[in-house]
């Protein structure tokens, strides 16, 4: 549920995957305004629905319509995911769940120095998550000084890890000892040409660079830390992953990842 939704993938994928998996389950895209949020979650109630996603802008507000919250959502103070609970819906966060499954494929975070641009929805579901995950510290870097010290703060007194604000400037200087650098903002977002503001000349091969754009999975961002040597990842892994932890909640059946990002990738005409 969200508002706009056209051209959001995740009910293609979703139903190639519970078809992989012999389900004969749907998912299905709602366009749901503010004001008829209320009445939304409670229909689902109503009709037996096992959960569902929620996108902007009902990420926040549908707190308020749920029975509890688990501790990762709880920190991240946003829902995208909810699954049904004997009389209620929990509210879950699986954004930053898929960030670092992908994640793990290429590198442990645990110890890892981050640079982290932005501090919107899914950067700080991401940073609570690697957080969460032990990683060394996380530099937030973002125009936004409220959202940013918000963020930094959050990481040092209830995560536990080492954190600060750098105000986003004119075009961000990487520091040399960053182990992974990722693009948290929406910049990218089906323009392969715009570009997030970072000097380029201050990649380091020795950095893993990610962006959480699905669509271009190649955007300028990645494409100039390729060109400087860096290991790359691209947003489409986040996208698979949340879905696949959304698919294991509902159905209690590990999916097919293949299968997802296949679908993806189909739909994206990739």
């Amino acid at each position: 549920m969200g508002q706009p939704v056209a051209g959001n993938p995740s009910q293609f994928m979703m139903e190639r995957a519970f078809a992989a998996a012999g389900l004969d389950w749907r998912y299905l895209t709602l366009e749901v305004s503010p004001e008829d949020l209320p009445a939304a979650v409670a229909g689902m109630k109503a009709m037996g629905f096992h959960g569902g996603n929620f996108t902007i802008p009902h990420k926040v507000a549908v707190i308020g319509h749920l029975k509890r919250l688990t501790e990762a959502a709880e920190l991240m103070g946003a829902v995208n995911c909810i699954f049904a609970e004997d009389d209620g819906f929990v509210g879950e966060n699986t954004d930053g769940k898929g960030f670092v499954l992908a994640l793990k494929e290429v590198m442990e975070p645990e110890g890892k120095k981050v640079v982290l641009l932005g501090a919107g929805g899914a950067a700080r579901a991401i940073a609570v998550e690697l957080g969460l995950n032990k990683v060394a510290s996380i530099d937030v870097v973002n125009r936004d000084a409220g959202r940013g010290r918000d963020l930094a703060n959050l990481l040092s007194q209830r995560v536990g890890i080492a954190s600060k604000w750098i105000p986003w400037n004119g075009m961000h200087e990487l520091p040399e000892d960053a182990d992974l650098v990722i693009n948290g903002t929406s910049i990218g977002l089906n323009d392969a040409s715009a570009m997030v503001p970072v000097n380029v000349d201050t990649f380091r091969d020795s950095m893993l660079v990610a962006d959480v754009i699905f669509n271009p999975p190649e955007t300028a961002f990645l494409q100039a830390a390729q060109d400087a040597g860096c290991q790359t990842i691209d947003g489409l892994g986040m996208l698979v992953n949340q879905g696949a932890i959304g698919f294991k909640i509902w159905t209690g059946i590990d999916p097919d990842p293949a299968v997802m990002r296949e679908a993806l990738e189909e739909y994206l005409g990739i």
